[in-house]
């Protein structure tokens, strides 16, 4: 590892949703990635740190969400990414637990309607799924778009929520 090399810290946990990785630095979350396979292929700048105290807070909360006893995410976050994304992730913010948008939606939110490709974009590298809601948002037409965890996730998430889907419009996967 490089000196000038921020230290990420990282804990693997078990989920309804299968094995997140939880990542922080010093202060912050900074990353949730689904379904890691192997620990060995997280970047050298990573450390396992199973009781720091973000990554432990994480869980927790993480898990009364899943149990139904959370609906909001109370931990401190850090996004990179473009100006635009960072704009489009903090409208997901917004959007209140069990409630869904449009992706064109989102786009008038964010300043201009038409650029709902771009909020779509925007979304598919949240790098904190379910704390920054990015699976609240689907198409016009009520089908479910995409989600980096796979549609999958993003269906068991928003059933979670107590959204009711259009099962015809959804896709099986």
């Amino acid at each position: 590892m490089h000196s000038n090399e921020i230290k990420l810290f990282y804990k693997v946990i078990e989920s309804p949703v299968g094995q997140l990785i939880l990542i922080a630095n010093e202060s912050k979350l900074v990353g949730i990635k689904f379904d890691y396979k192997k620990e060995e292929e997280l970047p050298v700048n990573f450390v396992k740190q199973d009781i720091h105290s973000i990554l432990r807070n994480t869980e927790i909360q993480l898990d009364d969400y899943f149990r139904g006893k959370r609906q909001k995410f109370e931990l401190p976050l850090s996004m990179s990414g473009t100006d635009f994304q960072k704009k489009v992730w903090g409208k997901l913010l917004d959007i209140p637990f069990g409630e869904t948008i449009s992706y064109q939606e989102l786009a008038k939110r964010v300043g201009d309607k038409k650029k709902a490709r771009a909020v779509g974009n925007a979304n598919g590298k949240n790098p904190l799924p379910i704390i920054v809601p990015c699976h609240r948002v689907i198409a016009k037409d009520g089908s479910l778009g995409g989600f980096g965890g796979g549609l999958p996730i993003k269906r068991y998430l928003l059933e979670l929520e107590g959204v009711v889907l259009n099962s015809q419009k959804q896709i099986s996967i």
